[in-house]
């Protein structure tokens, strides 16, 4: 397929040539360089992006286009609670953005991870592309979500905004 044919797909389909799958170790520097690209994600050392593609492949994806990593969400399983995958970060490049990538991306962490009923992350309360991506999430999956606060600023410092834990989990019948 040529390139404009590709962009011409892009714009029909726009998410369809995204290939989501698990990170290799490699990966781990294409996700610190997103992060730090994207200007609001807390990026944390080189190391850490490939230790953590290392040790939580299972319970991480990147999303390619064309072979190149343009996001990824990284999450582990909770040693506390076994059920519950706990999302750390998300990231979609901004060229990416739009085409649904971060929902697809959600969707396929929860499906990989071992036994996993409930998804949990932490959310400022000015993101609100996160709450949006995660209620969505939610619903797709039909699951609860509440939130409350984790981490608050006497914690956080007061340069931090404070960080919501948001849990996602099956309908308590009663």
């Amino acid at each position: 397929m040529t390139a404009p044919e590709k962009a011409e797909r892009r714009k029909a389909d726009p998410g369809s040539d995204i290939v989501i799958g698990s990170p290799s170790v490699a990966d781990g520097v294409r996700m610190w360089e997103l992060a730090v690209a994207s200007g609001v994600l807390d990026a944390k050392p080189r190391y850490a992006y490939a230790l953590w593609c290392r040790d939580f492949a299972q319970t991480s994806v990147v999303a390619r286009r064309d072979g190149d990593v343009v996001g990824y969400v990284t999450g582990y399983m909770r040693p506390e609670a076994p059920t519950t995958v706990f999302v750390w970060q998300v990231c979609v490049s901004s060229a990416a953005q739009g085409a649904g990538v971060g929902g697809r991306m959600l969707d396929a962490v929860f499906a990989a991870a071992p036994g996993a009923d409930r998804m949990e992350t932490t959310i400022t309360p000015d993101n609100e592309s996160s709450i949006a991506l995660f209620t969505a999430f939610a619903k797709r999956q039909g699951l609860t979500i509440d939130n409350t606060e984790l981490f608050g600023r006497d914690l956080l410092g007061d340069e931090h905004e404070p960080e919501f834990l948001y849990s996602i989990r099956p309908a308590i019948k009663g």
